[in-house]
């Protein structure tokens, strides 16, 4: 865990015009810089850098965010190596936090791990180039079958010498201890306690993650006299820094490619990878025998929703294609395969055609995975009824798991034209499966609502006798703010002003929490409410509102706190989870000395926050296209933050009474007299209050 302190060294010192200018050819405009986005193909300059509040944001594409956030996006790196990456690049030492012995014992393992396996691969590589034995069979056979200088220093290829402990003893030479030799696998221990190279007399292939770090070796035996016909492997056994199943060959080397193309093919082996490197496709990963897991999906996830499966035209390739592939479809994945024609695979296929052939062959056979599986099946279910069922109920299971609805119908649609069957008949087998599928899941998700909302309600502020908001500012009303807010001098204004709210008196707006509002009706005009408050609370949430007290005392409260403590007076959380928690954490540390709102939340170490945050300050900086900005700071008034607060409520009330007025023409109310009677006295008491916030917004509505 890195310190908050160095934290907020790191992000001081990165400047984020000189962090971006490392990828991107940046041009002055007015306060800005501008570029074009290197994250999707940008034709004209859309990419936006603010070194004034320290972070970029393409408004085209909508990434963006602080100098960490564009690393983690150009490099795939997460949180803390991006961190660790700016770090390095301006000097600033990185302390971890106090860790007990086992965890720092277990740092050190690993450190000491990822450096016998970086200096393994440079022994491999050098032994290759520069060994007699090395350059006559290890070289050799990478030139054999036709791999360029340039593909074979890509993936740092090697070879390791066919001794016993040629290795292991150079290595010792050197200072690396025999402990991690064994725990990376590189050597065997025999019984009698002395060790062997694994990987003697083998073609070396580096595992490199996607952090760019060594963590584990696929070895290719040779043998000089039969050319290398002997196609047997050796890998690298799970160890504490690689996970086979975890893993994917040549994702450190793809990762940027399938960013930019946002999709990424899928092989078997690591020369199907090398070969479509050397034809001029990068984007391109292999699972090296295991079937994917949800880890590698995930992975993959971070560059794109996009696979095609890339095997050959045998039965082994088309087991292979389809493996795992409810997997991927169950986690959002556009899946795709694509069976080469006999007799190649992706390695010969490759050596056979340029770039552009490959991809134009690619787009021309490639097929959608369910439409793959349901021509697959009803070939080896021909006429036989008992098989087509079986066949029907596996692809409807297939389908179920697909998350969006369209693509869902799309394929039952077109399943049913292949299969000759009803259409309904189909689709609600996939709806009883996909219902099965999304119970779990939506209990899971009313358990998280619940605990941000029970969080969110012990964290405001608390009740004096009376039912008004209190804490250590003194007791305000919500309405009774008046101004100035004061402004730092290098704020875009000096100060905001704001006309005196009419008066409301405590208590008149009794808006309880008794309302299961969670799953009525669109969220979209309450979240959009949210930003809106939440853009405010990121920028000024430190700032303090001066007002009068019950007791016509002058109190002070920060705008956060003040945004806290009016929806916890009438009882109201915010719906998105998100700003909830970033409401808590500025109201938890807003008195801690030198605190800036902006400043806590984008430095943040919860991503989501620190993303948020960033995306929050920068909204102010999108152009209209006479390349004004279409937000002024002179809208942002005490008077605006008033009107959002009410908006907000209005939005409640009128939620609350559409339900009431649908609960009249439930059956069971209209048979309970006493049930009519409260909803129809409840319908009263909240026209009541609507009358009331409709003077105060002047019958105005917003954010619909």
């Amino acid at each position: 865990m890195i310190p908050q302190s160095t934290i907020d060294r790191i992000v001081d010192a990165a400047n984020i015009v000189d962090v971006v200018s490392d990828y991107v050819t940046l041009r002055r405009a007015g306060a800005s810089y501008k570029g074009l986005c290197p994250f999707h193909d940008d034709t004209t300059p859309s990419f936006s850098v603010s070194p004034a509040r320290g972070v970029c944001k393409c408004f085209s594409c909508g990434k963006g965010g602080n100098a960490v956030h564009f690393i983690m996006e150009m490099e795939q790196m997460n949180y803390y190596e991006a961190l660790k990456h700016l770090a390095k690049k301006y000097g600033i030492p990185v302390e971890e936090e106090e860790m007990t012995d086992e965890q720092r014992q277990r740092m050190n393992e690993r450190e000491s791990m990822f450096a016998v396996n970086e200096w393994a691969a440079k022994y491999f590589s050098q032994t290759m180039m520069n060994n007699q034995d090395g350059r006559s069979i290890g070289l050799a056979y990478f030139r054999s079958r036709g791999f360029r200088d340039d593909i074979i220093a890509k993936f740092r290829l090697g070879f390791c010498l066919d001794s016993p402990d040629a290795m292991s003893k150079e290595a010792k030479a050197k200072g690396y201890n025999e402990k991690y030799l064994v725990d990376t696998g590189l050597c065997v221990k025999r019984d009698n306690g002395t060790i062997y190279d694994r990987f003697r007399g083998r073609a070396m292939f580096p595992w490199v993650a996607v952090n760019g770090k060594v963590v584990a070796f696929g070895g290719r035996v040779l043998d000089s006299r039969t050319k290398g016909v002997n196609q047997k492997y050796v890998n690298s056994p799970d160890s504490l820094i690689y996970h086979k199943a975890n893993e994917l060959y040549g994702i450190f080397q793809a990762k940027k490619q399938i960013a930019k193309e946002d999709m990424v093919y899928m092989v078997e082996g690591y020369t199907d990878v090398l070969a479509m490197h050397q034809c001029g496709i990068e984007n391109v990963v292999a699972n090296s025998g295991t079937a994917l897991n949800e880890a590698q999906i995930h992975l993959l996830h971070r560059f794109t929703n996009n696979i095609t499966l890339l095997y050959d035209g045998d039965e082994a390739g088309i087991h292979a294609a389809t493996r795992s592939t409810d997997m991927l479809l169950a986690e959002g994945m556009n899946v795709k395969i694509l069976l080469l024609p006999d007799g190649d695979d992706p390695d010969s296929f490759s050596r056979k055609h340029n770039a552009q052939e490959f991809k134009e062959y690619v787009a021309a056979h490639q097929t959608d995975f369910i439409l793959f599986k349901t021509n697959l099946l009803l070939k080896d279910a021909q006429r036989d009824p008992i098989k087509r069922a079986q066949l029907t109920e596996d692809i409807v299971k297939s389908i179920a798991v697909i998350p969006d609805e369209i693509i869902r119908s799309t394929y039952v649609h077109e399943c049913a034209e292949i299969l000759n069957m009803d259409e309904a008949i189909l689709m609600r087998g996939a709806n009883k499966n996909r219902a099965a599928i999304l119970e779990n899941m939506k209990k899971e998700a009313q358990r998280e609502r619940e605990r941000a909302e029970r969080q969110t309600l012990s964290l405001t502020l608390p009740r004096d006798g009376e039912g008004t908001p209190s804490g250590e500012h003194g007791n305000m009303s919500p309405t009774e703010v008046q101004p100035p807010i004061s402004i730092p001098e290098d704020a875009a204004f000096s100060s905001l002003t704001s006309e005196q709210t009419p008066d409301i008196p405590n208590g008149s707006l009794p808006i309880t929490g008794e309302m299961s509002y969670g799953q009525r009706g669109s969220e979209r005009r309450f979240i959009g409410l949210e930003r809106l408050m939440m853009t405010l609370i990121t920028r000024y949430g430190e700032q303090l509102i001066e007002g009068t007290g019950e007791d016509g005392e002058p109190t002070q409260t920060t705008l956060a706190e003040y945004v806290q403590g009016d929806l916890a007076y009438d009882e109201i959380s915010l719906r998105s989870p998100l700003y909830a928690k970033m409401l808590n954490l500025v109201c938890q540390h807003v008195h801690d000395e030198g605190f800036i709102a902006s400043k806590f939340l984008l430095n943040n170490q919860d991503e989501e926050v620190s993303r948020e945050a960033a995306d929050l300050i920068s909204d102010r900086y999108q152009l209209s296209k006479g390349n004004q900005m279409e937000k002024s700071e002179e809208d942002l008034k005490v008077d605006y933050l008033t009107r959002l607060l009410l908006d907000y409520k209005n939005a409640v009330i009128e939620e609350e009474l559409k339900q009431c007025n649908a609960d009249l023409t439930r059956p069971e109310v209209i048979a309970d007299t006493n049930l009519m009677l409260d909803t129809m006295r409840r319908i009263k008491d909240l026209g009541e209050i609507q009358r009331q916030l409709a003077k105060l917004l002047g019958d105005r509505v917003v954010v619909k």
